[in-house]
């Protein structure tokens, strides 16, 4: 007879919704549903758009009450953005968006102060100008806000739950201020650009228990108060790769969604000065490993052009039905050019774009479409065989996971450009990554990977078409 499924709550924050998400886990198979979905949505107040994290914490709580008993509850979020908590642990303001424009102008002003070989020999990450090293900076600069502790974004969540304080190493690997060779803060670039090291509380490793829900949240969700909040791969990448299917070392992944996030899973960090100049970053990973992996711009540009056209008509799926039929790589844009980082009118950027770079500007919707997904698949291409030539590590398949994997489109562009199999699935990565780690922290699975592969449906798109033609559309935009 089969034992029954050990359950757990996946809590799952995306730039755009949050999910609380159910893993039943039982015979080295898991199976996810959904308990509750809700909006997250930026709230701009005077000149700062901040996060509505206290909205976000009672969709959070919401979603722990449908959930229902559970073994262990698990947060994984966006990276980068943080709160502040006073010497009485309270919140003293709404986390700022990592898209506000308060750091414009700071990573250049810390590059030039400390020098970028320096930056990047401690942290390995790659130079984005809303980082948390760079937020902080244009925090202290003007006054000290006098903040006892700071804690990133899934950090605070499991604060609020359990009260407990603490710093999951994948998070903490984002932020710049973390020295990817020790393993610990690096202090020394703390004192270096006047950030107070007492604010940053002590490390936690994926898997780790964080504490027990408190007296108030039990009674708020129905959940009992013993149970067991555990610190996942607390940055959604992580979660995400963590689940990537893969049966052997040789794969590069893709975590698409809102970021795309292109790369090699590796044993080590490369901190070379080519890899510096190539921008590629060094982030943590679960059981030591480096998530080494540009950050490419993703389905934002695409998102921001549907929410452009949220009128009768713009419907995405005939949308890209209609691009693939459009004549190839009549405009091509390079998706991480900072143009296209704002929110705002992304069709008229795209087309502003391809007139400024003496190309045709879209003329449709679809038109549109199709130059997003063929410049992604083109800055897929291009961080996929920098990651090899950088890393030395030979990849045979790319399997992409997250929203993205559902674009059948876009996948096989992906294979098409790169001359890979794309294996693409699954969908709600993060939250299998989130919820297997916390199977396997408590014994009940051994392979997260292994689990993944006898639970989700994995589509393959094998490379079609001449690659010559992909090779000379990367050379019209400096990829080659």
């Amino acid at each position: 007879m089969n034992a029954s499924p050990a359950r757990y709550a996946a809590v799952d924050l995306g730039a755009s919704n949050g999910r609380v998400m159910v893993a039943e886990v039982a015979d080295g198979r898991v199976t996810l549903t959904e308990a509750h979905r809700f909006a997250n949505r930026p709230v701009r107040l005077h000149d700062t758009l901040h996060w509505d994290v206290l909205a976000l914490y009672q969709g959070v709580l919401d979603g722990l009450r449908r959930a229902g008993p559970v073994a262990s509850i698990g947060i994984d979020s966006w990276a980068v953005d943080y709160g502040l908590l006073d010497r009485a642990g309270r919140l003293m303001r709404n986390p700022v968006h990592y898209r506000d424009s308060r750091t414009d102008g700071i990573m250049e002003q810390v590059v030039h102060e400390l020098g970028a070989e320096l930056l990047y020999g401690v942290s390995g990450l790659q130079f984005l100008p809303f980082n948390t090293i760079y937020q902080l900076v244009a925090e202290y600069q003007d006054a000290d806000p006098g903040a006892a502790t700071l804690l990133m974004i899934p950090d605070l969540l499991g604060y609020w739950l359990t009260g407990s304080v603490g710093a999951e190493v994948t998070n903490a690997s984002t932020t710049g201020l973390y020295d990817v060779t020790a393993g610990a803060w690096s202090h020394d670039l703390m004192s270096r650009l006047s950030i107070p090291a007492e604010i940053f509380p002590g490390l936690r490793l994926p898997g780790a228990p964080i504490g027990t829900l408190t007296a108030p949240v039990a009674e708020e969700t129905g959940l009992p108060a013993g149970t067991l909040v555990t610190a996942v791969a607390s940055h959604d990448t992580a979660s995400a790769v963590a689940a990537v299917p893969a049966a052997t070392d040789r794969f590069a992944y893709i975590s698409s969604g809102t970021w795309s996030l292109v790369g090699l899973e590796l044993p080590a960090p490369v901190l070379t000065e080519e890899s510096r100049l190539a921008n590629f970053t060094n982030e943590g990973g679960v059981d030591g490993t480096t998530r080494y992996l540009r950050n490419v711009m993703g389905l934002w540009l695409l998102q921001e052009c549907m929410r452009t056209w949220s009128a009768p008509g713009a419907d995405l799926p005939g949308l890209i039905a209609a691009a693939e039929s459009c004549p190839p790589f009549a405009s091509l844009v390079d998706p991480d050019d900072p143009v296209f980082l704002p929110p705002g009118d992304m069709p008229a950027r795209i087309a502003a774009y391809c007139e400024r770079t003496g190309q045709p500007a879209p003329a449709t919707r679809p038109q549109t479409v199709r130059c997003v997904l063929e410049s992604l698949a083109l800055a897929y291409r291009r961080a996929v065989r920098d990651a090899v030539r950088l890393s030395g590590r030979e990849v045979e398949v790319i399997h992409v996971v997250g929203g993205g994997s559902r674009n059948a489109l876009l996948c096989q562009m992906t294979a098409d450009a790169t001359g890979l199999p794309v294996l693409a699935g699954p969908v709600e990565a993060a939250a299998l990554g989130n919820a297997l780690l916390q199977a396997r922290s408590q014994n009940v699975i051994a392979d997260i990977r292994a689990a993944v592969r006898e639970s989700e449906p994995i589509t393959t798109y094998e490379p079609k078409g001449d690659p010559a033609v992909w090779s000379e559309a990367a050379s019209r935009l400096g990829f080659a």
